[in-house]
């Protein structure tokens, strides 16, 4: 049989009761920190998780049902093409379109172009006054809404953001697209946006293609996915129409993010000053603390 000691055994109850509560303190503070590791760990996990879900359901819901979009060939360093990106994209977008948030000016800064290139070779329009467009001038063009509306349904979009909000890899699948469909007002369809309003005005480059069902080939039945098939051809080859798309895709990624190269370069000197940096810290930190015992 055992017997509780009494109150004089047992030592302060003011000491006891700080004991318990300071060992407890520890405990809850261990306890929150492996929380606090844990909640970090599972944010991170999560919101990775989350991105990489949004990216695919953008991804598949960007295009028509089953199109695989095709991923172009994209430099913004590359001078050349975006010349000639900027080029085919004034003759043949600009009819209709409009790059509001650009000015000729920079454009013609950033693709190493003179402003007497781009008055000559890329401005086409006239002001309120009927004079030519100056070069500081925004990229616009004389399509009233209500004009756009009466031919097309809607009004052309502005494009400067294109590449931001639908991807380059939808533009250059877009462009590549087109077939015959005679049901359409504009006589053609696009897989990658069905029922698009948009004529297809590289058509004198690219020809006309048609949309055949794909065929199995163990039992020779439709079964695959449709093709498109050439069957009128333009101007241009396969492969020289591939890499007009690509150029003009590559310069409308420039218009949607003209300081890209400027800040992926400013962002490598960063580094270098931040990695530079630590180094100076960890010398410094060796020096304040070497007397430290």
């Amino acid at each position: 049989m055992s017997f509780r000691p009494y109150r004089s055994e047992r030592g302060p109850v003011g000491v006891r009761q700080a004991t318990r509560r300071s060992s407890r303190v520890k405990t809850l503070g261990r306890r929150s920190a492996g929380q606090d590791a844990r909640l970090l760990v599972g944010a991170l996990v999560g919101a990775a998780v989350l991105a990489l879900s949004l990216a695919s359901f953008g991804t598949a819901d960007a295009a028509g049902a089953g199109v695989a979009l095709e991923e172009p060939r994209i430099d913004q360093g590359n001078e050349k093409s975006l010349q000639r990106g900027a080029a085919h994209f004034v003759n043949n977008c600009m009819g209709c379109h409009s790059a509001g948030y650009n000015r000729y000016s920079r454009v013609a800064a950033d693709l190493g172009l003179s402003e007497e290139d781009v008055e000559r070779n890329l401005i086409f329009t006239t002001d309120a006054d009927g004079e030519p467009t100056k070069v500081g001038a925004l990229m616009t063009n004389n399509m009233t809404r209500e004009y756009g509306q009466q031919a097309f349904g809607v009004k052309p979009p502005d494009l400067s953001l294109t590449a931001r909000s639908r991807g380059t890899d939808w533009i250059y699948s877009f462009l590549n697209t087109f077939y015959l469909d005679p049901d359409r007002q504009t006589g053609v369809n696009n897989l990658v946006y069905p029922g698009t309003a948009m004529p297809h005005v590289l058509w004198n480059y690219q020809g006309f293609q048609v949309l055949e069902d794909g065929e199995s080939e163990a039992e020779g039945e439709a079964h695959g996915a449709p093709q498109l098939v050439l069957a009128d051809a333009g101007s241009l080859s396969a492969e020289e129409y591939d890499d007009m798309t690509a150029d003009i895709t590559n310069f409308m990624a420039y218009m949607a993010d003209p300081i890209k190269e400027t800040r992926h370069r400013i962002g490598w000197l960063v580094m270098l000053f931040l990695l530079g940096l630590l180094v100076v810290a960890y010398f410094l930190k060796k020096e304040y603390w070497k007397n430290v015992v």
